[in-house]
């Protein structure tokens, strides 16, 4: 009788969670109605929190919320509100951490803040990625032509030509690469004689 009771306690905690997951995905399609909404309207901060929200109910609908988070990253990055965009590149990449792309879009912002380093280390993820994705070659060259770092440049500069020989900006980089690499080094500075002082008489 005991096992009878236990079992049907069991099948009613499964039909309890069941419709529960039932309510919360209507109510997630619910809300994601809205924010496609929002989305049409372009009102990404109701498209965020709509999303958000849906997703919390439905992991299904972390897609969306992604996308949303793209969208008002780069209304952001155009606002010149990077502390807002790095935010939102960066919780769409703890969901999505494969997309070359949102790593693309975030170290394009940490290039205009001149956080370098970071900005090298997004398109590092988004050229193992994307291995032939010409343009992340094409601005982690210029990244580190910025830092003064040659030799780097150029292999990332070769590497955009051998993807795209006809690519303007990388014969462009490459010819002033090489004019740097050609020049004399600068003269060293020969030590100046350490001045004499006379002894007053």
């Amino acid at each position: 009788m005991k096992k009878y009771s236990a079992l049907i306690l069991v099948v009613t905690l499964l039909c309890a969670s069941q419709f529960s997951q039932a309510q919360g995905n209507k109510e997630a399609t619910k809300l994601s109605r809205e924010g496609f909404e929002a989305t049409k309207n372009k009102d990404w901060n109701k498209a965020v929190e709509a999303f958000r929200k849906a997703t919390e109910l439905d992991r299904k609908q972390a897609p969306n919320l992604v996308s949303a988070l793209q969208h008002r990253g780069m209304e952001y990055t155009t606002q010149q509100k990077y502390p807002e965009a790095l935010t939102d590149f960066s919780e769409a990449l703890k969901m999505k951490s494969n997309d070359p792309d949102i790593y693309e879009r975030r170290a394009y912002v940490e290039m205009k803040t001149n956080d370098y380093d970071k900005a090298l280390a997004d398109y590092s993820e988004a050229i193992r990625l994307s291995p032939n994705e010409v343009r992340y070659y094409l601005l982690r060259s210029y990244i580190y032509e910025t830092k003064g770092d040659v030799k780097n440049s150029m292999a990332d500069t070769e590497r955009t030509l051998k993807l795209d020989p006809k690519n303007a900006e990388a014969k462009s980089r490459k010819a002033r690469l090489e004019a740097r690499q050609s020049a004399a080094p600068p003269p060293v500075n020969s030590p100046q004689p350490v001045p004499t002082v006379s002894k007053s008489p």
